[in-house]
C-alpha cells in the first residue's frame, strides 16, 4: 500500500515539469566523480573517507538554494546516501520534506563481464530487505543500471529480460523501478543496437498488467524521437535520459530534439563543480548548469 507521501511523489512525476538528477557515483566511479570536483585521492585514505567526501559535495548540491522541485523533480541517490543525514534528516527525506524533490535509489551492484555484446547486472542479494529500507525512507523509486555495447539480439533480449524479472521484484514492494539498459555512447553499432532495444522494450511493457508502470532511463538516441513509442506508452510513468559522457551541451542539444523525454544526467549536471569555489560561485555555476538543463527536458 503507497503512503501519502509515495502518492504526491507519483502527482508530481506524473504532472510536473523538470529533470531528474543523477546524485548516485557509487564505489567504483567516486573516485573520478571527487576528482571532477577538485578533491584528489590524497583527501581521502579509505572507503569511508571517500564517501564522506562525496557526501559533503552531495550535500552541497543539494541545500544549495539552486536545487529544488521547481525545476528538479527528483534524485537519484545510492545506499551509502541513504543511511546518512542531511542537515539534521535522513538525505530521502530531506530531499522530499525540504526540497519538495522525489527520491530515488540505486539498487545495481555493478556489472558482469561483457558477453553476447552486454553487460548484464550483477546478482542483488539482499534486494527484498534494501526495498524495505528503502520503503521505511519514503524512496518512491529505483534505478538499476545494465550496458548493451554491440546490437547482438540475445544480448539485448537477455538485458531487457534481467531488467524486467528485477523490475517485479521492486513493483511487488510498491516502488517505481526505473528501468536502464544503456547503450553505449562509443558502441560502433549505436542505431542497431537502439533499434533491437526498443523493440525488446515494447515486447516486456506490452506484457506489463494494467495496473504497473515503470520508468526508462535510456541513452539519447541517434535517430531524433526515436523512442516516441516508449514516451506514449500506458505503462511509462516518465522516459529519461542518461547523458552517457556526452558534455552537457551535446546532451542537452540532443535532449531537446527527443520531446517527451527529460534528463537524468550526473556528470552533465555536476560539470563545472569544483570544491574550491566560493558558495556564491558554486550557487551561480550550479544554477546556470540546472536551468540548461530544465530547458532541454522541458523543449
Amino acid at each position: 500500500m503507497a503512503s501519502q507521501a509515495q502518492l504526491d511523489m507519483l502527482k508530481k512525476i506524473e504532472t510536473e515539469n523538470g529533470f531528474i538528477a543523477a546524485l548516485d557515483q557509487s564505489g567504483g566511479s567516486t573516485p573520478k566523480a571527487l576528482k571532477l570536483y577538485g578533491v584528489d585521492e590524497s583527501a581521502y585514505t579509505n572507503d569511508e573517507e571517500m564517501f564522506a567526501q562525496v557526501h559533503a559535495m552531495r550535500t552541497r548540491i543539494v541545500t544549495s538554494k539552486a536545487f529544488n522541485g521547481k525545476r528538479v523533480l527528483g534524485a537519484i541517490l545510492f545506499e551509502n546516501t541513504l543511511d546518512r543525514d542531511i542537515e539534521g534528516k535522513a538525505s530521502s527525506r530531506y530531499l522530499w520534506q525540504e526540497k519538495n524533490v522525489v527520491p530515488f535509489l540505486k539498487v545495481d551492484k555493478g556489472l558482469e563481464d561483457e558477453a553476447n555484446g552486454v553487460q548484464l547486472m550483477k546478482p542483488i542479494p539482499g534486494l527484498d530487505e534494501l526495498l524495505d529500507k528503502a520503503n521505511a525512507k519514503d524512496v518512491f523509486g529505483t534505478k538499476m543500471r545494465s550496458v548493451i555495447k554491440l546490437a547482438n539480439e540475445k544480448g539485448v533480449h537477455d538485458i531487457v529480460e534481467q531488467q524486467f524479472v528485477v523490475g517485479a521484484q521492486i513493483l511487488a514492494k510498491g516502488l517505481v523501478p526505473i528501468i536502464e539498459p544503456e547503450v553505449d555512447i562509443n558502441s560502433p553499432e549505436k542505431s542497431a543496437a537502439e533499434l533491437l532495444l526498443k523493440g525488446e522494450l515494447l515486447k516486456h511493457l506490452d506484457a506489463l498488467p494494467t495496473t504497473q508502470s515503470v520508468m526508462l532511463k535510456l541513452t539519447l538516441p541517434e535517430i531524433a524521437g526515436f523512442y516516441d513509442s516508449l514516451v506514449a506508452h500506458p505503462r511509462v510513468l516518465k522516459v529519461v535520459a542518461l547523458s552517457g559522457g556526452y558534455s552537457r551541451e551535446e546532451a542537452n542539444r540532443r535532449l531537446s530534439e527527443n520531446k517527451g523525454m527529460i534528463a537524468s544526467f550526473s556528470r552533465a549536471l555536476s560539470e563545472g563543480l569544483l570544491y574550491q569555489l566560493t558558495d556564491e560561485e558554486f550557487e551561480g555555476t550550479l544554477d546556470l548548469s540546472i536551468q540548461s538543463i530544465y530547458d532541454a527536458s522541458i523543449t
